[in-house]
């Protein structure tokens, strides 16, 4: 170990045994912020062992999380774990070791070996488990338990449905929505009014804003405070700050001004010719603008107009104004957004109420009425003491304030001595997370939410606060770049709280921060000179390829190179990992990683509607259903079902040419090829039960008939064969889970699932290189870590959003406004949007250090050039470009880093890894 201390307790450094002995004492309540790699899932298993140990009952046991996939892995760790413990494998000096390591006193961990040795038969015969939840599964459950009319009054269905995406449901919503626009017209015109303002586009982002984020408006609403998001400029009633300009005092002022420019040079003498123009006009908001361009440019710059007496005042006192003015037409665009809001989230509530729909949003919200009703939380809590003794939360940064909000409800009860209001002994709470990993902000993750969690715990429990910097993932080159990037950005005050990490880990010997070499962008060509044309193409046989699309696919091929190159020197492929911000430069990878046969997996949940083989099955659907689709038909045709080859489907063309007809012309092709001929077999038997058989039973048979597993196995690359079949299945479940199964027809269930944002599991290939983007990654490491597309463009200022100011100490939003641009928000939100964009930055910061956490032994990063620069330090290169070495790329067995042609690589497992080596 080395460094600065690697535990601390409430601040204090302390030995390792001691930590742990803290933080596992399932009688104390903590809060752990440890870094990645410490073990905090770790921590929180062994505390669910030691809390069974001490007596309590599986069903007493609380732990949250935040996504299903998450729960499902604490269970499965918290199995194994009771399944290797009851081995008569582990002897009874094992077990009590592994009770130490749990902070278990020597003594006491010799006499406790035997329990924990029957722990499993014990929950076994119990026929209960550990409660392991997320969030939201928790809330619901809580709901279910609630009295009708507390759920009524919030407007929440207790049988309702959980809606898992809006997409399918917003045109419905919409329509109603305009709809009511209709019958109102106050409403009818504010929605007009915006969008001759804003336009349709800007006007549709901010509706679905307001679905987005309807919890923050409803409680800013009820707590009084939305109308006053943004603050008028004047009181109601009162003539609009551009007024002021035509008052008798303005006009003298600007008489006199005209009169002094009259007699300077001619840009001077024309800004005076505009002011005696706009001084002749009657209108209030003419007159304004008409002396605002002339002493201001198109861009709002004051004018150059040379030294003139009284110039300056009269140009800041115009700011002034035009401040003013910004700020109550902001004002009034707030009010109307306010109002149209309203309106939309009482249509989208009576839409959810018809349709017996209940949304994640109302089980948060529902949760938070609940456990702060003065009526019922008593009786709530008496509930929730009868049956939890313990609580555990894992990766608490990803709490939002509402989350936070409802838990801190139900726990303040307990706070004081005697068990506060409550009169009961506070559950123990277990809190882990680390505030530098919160990367969720758009799902309202807040990571401030942390420090007042610490502080609850510490004040309002009694318990303790741990910090653990000691990494048991990153070799020690690997932490040197780690600590260099993160202490650089907090000594320029960029974030705050971070300290250098330590490990036990053994030196690799060389460096742990590589560098690609960035991608050059071309010289722009000099201004007044025209860009050399494009040569000319025939578009029908040769792809239009962007300039921009050309630099990212050049990056994709050096990382792909990269990892061949790495693969080469033995690394195995499951342990290379390719990270980015999103998905498109992935997949850029996933097909130059194709094109070197280098097996890969995209671990990310993929749209199932953009899987290859699941087109092909709605094809086919949509061929069955509706004949007359031609396009649809051709596809059946040339997926693997069938295999038709272009001349195929020319020549059916041409035969349908004198009807229009494919399907007349498939049937009364005689002299077809075998492809198409099995299609004349087929196609008609499925179509015939399609009108008799719902979806899932029809896709069974033509899977099983059409022998398609077997056909796409035998066409689709080895490395892709195991998706491509993961697609192929999860259609045919969609059949019976799309809706519980509720469609009885092709037609129907296609229809459904285009309108679905359905997402597969990628299977879990067990020897191929994983490509994730930097969100997909947590939780999970590899030995060599690839972070791409490190040097973007800067992100443009936002457009029609919603700044929301919410304190988290407060149980309600501070503040909701609409802004229409980020980058000239009013001037009283400066403040807001300010810290709104610090925010951001410091998201961003978190980002990068969950990308360089993944890397056990390398790491690597790749950029391309950027066109305009970020501000200084704001992007990832630029911070890690001067602490890594350079990585020289190899030349390939071919010459230019793929295999020779002809020649396939495919890596021999024999133990860890073995070298590569090429089959004919």
């Amino acid at each position: 170990m080395n460094g600065s201390p690697a535990y601390r307790a409430d601040g204090a450094p302390v030995p390792r045994e001691a930590f742990y002995a803290l933080a596992c004492d399932p009688r104390r309540s903590v809060v752990v912020e440890a870094c990645a790699g410490a073990g905090k899932t770790w921590m929180l298993v062994s505390r669910i062992v030691r809390a069974l140990l001490d007596g309590a009952q599986p069903q007493e046991i609380l732990a949250i999380t935040f996504t299903r996939k998450a729960a499902g892995e604490m269970r499965e760790r918290l199995d194994d774990w009771l399944q290797a413990f009851a081995s008569p494998a582990m002897t009874a000096a094992q077990r009590a070791r592994e009770l130490r390591d749990r902070g278990v006193p020597a003594g006491q961990a010799e006499q406790l070996a035997e329990t924990l040795a029957g722990l499993q038969r014990r929950l076994l015969d119990a026929g209960r488990a550990v409660e392991v939840r997320t969030f939201h599964a928790w809330f619901a459950q809580l709901l279910r338990a609630a009295p009708y009319e507390l759920l009524d009054e919030i407007g929440i269905d207790p049988e309702g449905e959980l809606l898992q995406d809006m997409d399918e449901h917003r045109s419905e919503v919409m329509r109603r929505f305009h709809a009511a626009l209709l019958r109102d017209s106050a409403r009818r015109e504010d929605h007009a009014t915006l969008i001759a303002q804003r336009g349709r586009s800007q006007a549709a982002k901010w509706l679905d804003t307001v679905l987005a984020r309807r919890v923050e408006l409803a409680l800013a609403d009820r707590a009084g405070v939305l109308e006053d998001g943004v603050a008028p400029a004047v009181p109601e009633g009162e003539p609009p700050p551009q007024a002021e300009v035509s008052n008798a005092a303005w006009r003298d002022s600007l008489q006199q001004l005209a009169a002094a420019l009259s007699r300077g040079g001619k840009k001077a003498r024309d800004a005076a010719a505009a002011l005696e123009q706009a001084l002749a006009l009657d209108d209030r908001q003419q007159l304004y603008e008409a002396v605002w361009s002339a002493l201001f440019t198109k861009d709002d710059a004051p004018r150059k107009l040379g030294e003139v007496d009284g110039l300056d005042a009269t140009q800041r006192a115009l700011e002034a104004i035009a401040e003013r003015v910004h700020q109550h037409e902001s004002h009034l665009e707030h009010a109307r957004l306010v109002r149209l809001s309203r309106v939309l989230l009482g249509v989208y509530a009576d839409y959810k109420r018809e349709r017996g729909l209940i949304d994640m949003n109302d089980l948060e919200h529902g949760a938070l009425a609940l456990l702060r009703d003065a009526t019922l939380s008593g009786w709530v809590q008496e509930r929730l003491d009868a049956r939890i003794r313990h609580v555990l939360i894992d990766e608490f940064q990803d709490t939002s304030p509402l989350q936070w909000h409802a838990l801190h409800a139900w726990l303040a009860g307990y706070a004081g001595a005697g068990g506060g209001a409550s009169g009961q002994r506070a559950p123990a709470l277990f809190v882990v997370g680390d505030p530098k990993q919160s990367i969720y902000r758009f799902r309202r993750a807040e990571p401030k939410v942390f420090g007042a969690v610490r502080e609850f715990v510490v004040e309002a429990l009694g318990g303790c606060v741990l910090e653990c910097d000691h990494t048991r993932r990153n070799t020690p080159e690997v932490l040197a770049g780690l600590n260099a990037v993160f202490g650089a950005a907090q000594q320029a005050g960029e974030l705050e709280g971070f300290r250098a990490h330590t490990t036990e880990i053994e030196p690799a010997g060389t460096p742990g921060l590589w560098l690609l070499p960035p991608v050059p962008r071309p010289p722009a060509a000099p201004r007044g000179v025209a860009a050399e044309p494009a040569p000319w193409r025939d578009s029908l046989t040769q792809p239009r390829h962007e300039p921009e699309e050309l630099l990212r696919e050049e990056e994709a091929r050096r990382v792909a190179d990269a990892v061949l190159q790495e693969i080469a020197r033995g690394t195995a492929p499951e342990q290379v990992m390719v990270l980015c911000r999103k998905r498109a430069p992935l997949r850029l990878v996933a097909q130059a990683l194709q094109r070197r046969h280098v097996p890969h997996v995209a671990v990310d949940d993929a749209a199932l509607i953009e899987s290859t083989e699941a087109l092909d099955l709605l094809a086919l659907l949509d061929a069955l259903v509706s004949p007359q689709h031609r396009l649809s038909l051709a596809r059946a045709l040339r997926s693997p079902l069938f295999d038709a080859s272009d001349s195929d489907l020319l020549e059916l063309s041409r035969r349908a040419a004198a009807t229009g007809d494919w399907w007349a012309a498939l049937a009364g092709y005689d002299g077809a090829s075998a492809a198409l001929q099995r299609a004349r077999t087929l196609l008609p038997a499925w179509q015939a039960a399609g009108r008799e058989l719902p979806p899932h039973d029809l896709l069974d048979r033509i899977v099983s008939q059409g022998e398609l597993r077997e056909r796409v196995a035998a066409r689709v690359p080895a490395a892709q064969r195991a998706v491509a079949l993961a697609s192929v299945d999860a259609v045919l479940a969609q059949a019976l889970e799309l809706d519980g199964g509720r469609y009885a027809t092709p037609y129907a269930f296609v229809r459904a699932l285009r309108r679905r944002a359905i997402t597969i599991v990628a299977p879990d290939l067990g020897d191929a290189v994983k490509l994730l983007t930097v969100h997909g990654a947590k939780g999970l490491e590899a030995e060599v870590v690839f972070v791409m597309d490190a040097d973007p463009e800067p992100p443009r200022s936002e457009n029609a959003t919603l700044l929301v100011d919410w304190p988290v100490q407060a149980t309600q939003p501070r503040r909701c406004a609409f802004v229409y641009s980020e980058s000239r928000c009013p001037p009283e939100l400066a403040g807001p949007m300010a810290d709104e964009q610090q925010a951001r930055r410091r998201e961003e910061l978190n980002g990068l250090y969950v990308a360089m956490t993944r890397a056990r032994r390398r790491l690597v990063f790749s950029a391309t050039e950027p066109l305009r620069r970020s501000p200084a330090q704001a992007n990832w290169w630029p911070r890690v470009e001067g602490l890594g070495s350079p990585w020289i790329p190899a030349a390939g067995e071919g010459g230019d880093g793929r295999p020779e042609p002809g020649r396939r690589w495919r890596c021999c497992r024999a133990g860890r890894a073995a070298l590569p080596r090429p089959c004919r």
